[in-house]
């Protein structure tokens, strides 16, 4: 069945804005409906719901069922449910518990950063590569998505840890590090040189911003809540909490950082205060509808045209691996002190590239920078590390006690301690 076809069948009696509603609505519903679909098989097979979210976009996006393009549409209901996601993990987070960990969380991040731009760079170079090409596929290997890892903690119950801790602080970290790799190897792709400068002046502004709102951001928002709290609107807090999430993703993109780094670090400013307010309740909802749409549009991006050609294959297979064994060594190695478990939960923990990745495949691209077969290879890379994390992590982190989220309403049984 062709979506687009069933959207015209649907409108056909309307206007032309009527049609490009009903297509849009259609989109949304195939979309949000399969992935919810997906996440319950996977939570009846005792697996990660992620994965089933994951694959709902793989089956009804263009490579299988061709219901579900890609869009600007899919794209920003995409980065709605990533911010959200992300702001909702800063509520669970204390600036105090990023501190506790703040210098192993740099060292994971140094380790995530350097190990994988090492190795994707000399894949690349061995298989002909230039050496502008090898810097871009060497930088996709670099990127971290925190929302895959954020989303299998909060489910799981396990946000509360001292390695989820650690994985948090080493994702804020790495994206301000990934940031910079970026965009040296961007000006070499344009330019053949860097602006050292302004990557200088970038990584300031980006390093302020989050230093800032670490020490300053609790106490800029006890201050600011009562006074939100007497506005004469409904919700007043709630709303409140939410512009307070787009202002600082919007601040975060204009310093050059990602969209989420700032949505995470204004749920943080919230952490001391989100359990006397409530903002859990109010964003569990808002969370669970958008955050579908980018686990499903993840699953799009999935090329399975470029798996018929066996060199391709081959590739894929063996940078995947690396990008896994990158991110494994070079995370959990800083951490051993903590054992060997735990280590390995820091280092599968920063394995998924997810959207992150995706991007920087794009725009190597657009840059002309990566060839389409190479593209294919990160963007299967991309999404293959984003799907195997989530399983992995669930078993990793099975002998450790869950604690689930408290509300207020819930019964004593519902609250506290699991370990199931």
């Amino acid at each position: 069945m062709d979506w687009v076809w069933a959207a015209g069948v649907v409108g056909a009696t309307g206007s032309e804005g009527e049609h490009d509603v009903t297509g849009l609505l259609l989109t949304l519903l195939v979309l949000f409906v399969a992935a919810k679909i997906g996440a319950e098989i996977f939570e009846r097979l005792r697996q990660p719901a992620v994965v089933g979210e994951i694959l709902a976009g793989v089956i009804v996006g263009p490579q299988v069922l061709h219901w579900v393009e890609p869009s600007e549409v899919t794209f920003a209901l995409s980065e709605l449910g990533v911010v959200f996601l992300l702001f909702m993990v800063g509520l669970e987070t204390k600036p105090s518990d990023l501190l506790a960990v703040g210098r192993q969380a740099l060292l994971v991040a140094a380790g995530g950063v350097a190990l994988p731009m090492v190795l994707g760079y000399f894949f690349a170079l061995h298989h002909g590569s230039t050496q502008v090409t090898a810097l871009f596929v060497g930088a996709a290997l670099v990127a971290t998505s925190v929302g895959i890892t954020a989303r299998v903690l909060a489910r799981l119950g396990y946000l509360h840890t001292r390695t989820a801790r650690i994985i948090l602080g080493a994702a804020v970290i790495d994206d301000i590090l990934g940031l910079l790799v970026l965009a040296v190897v961007s000006g070499f792709a344009r330019t053949g040189a860097a602006d050292f400068r302004q990557i200088a002046l970038t990584g300031l502004y980006a390093i302020s911003f989050v230093l800032f709102m670490l020490f300053f951001g609790c106490r800029v928002m006890a201050r600011a809540l009562p006074a939100i709290d007497r506005l004469r609107i409904g919700q007043s807090v709630y709303l409140g909490a939410i512009g307070f999430c787009l202002t600082l993703s919007v601040v975060a993109g204009y310093l050059g950082v990602a969209a989420i780094v700032g949505a995470f670090l204004a749920g943080m400013a919230l952490s001391e205060a989100s359990e006397e307010i409530g903002l859990h309740r109010h964003f569990d909802s808002l969370s669970e509808f958008f955050i579908p749409f980018f686990l499903a549009g993840i699953g799009m991006h999935v090329k399975l045209s470029s798996l018929t050609n066996p060199s391709v294959l081959v590739m894929c297979l063996v940078l995947t691996l690396l990008a896994i064994l990158g991110k494994v060594i070079g995370c959990s190695l800083p951490v051993l002190s903590l054992g060997g478990l735990r280590a390995m939960q820091v280092g599968v923990g920063m394995v998924p590239r997810g959207e992150v990745g995706i991007i920087v495949a794009q725009l190597g691209l657009g840059l002309g920078a990566l060839t389409d077969d190479l593209f294919a290879v990160v963007l299967f890379v991309a999404v293959v590390t984003t799907m195997v994390a989530p399983p992995l992590l669930a078993l990793l982190y099975k002998p450790e006690p869950r604690v689930l989220h408290v509300d207020e309403d819930a019964t004593t049984a519902e609250v506290g301690i699991d370990i199931s």
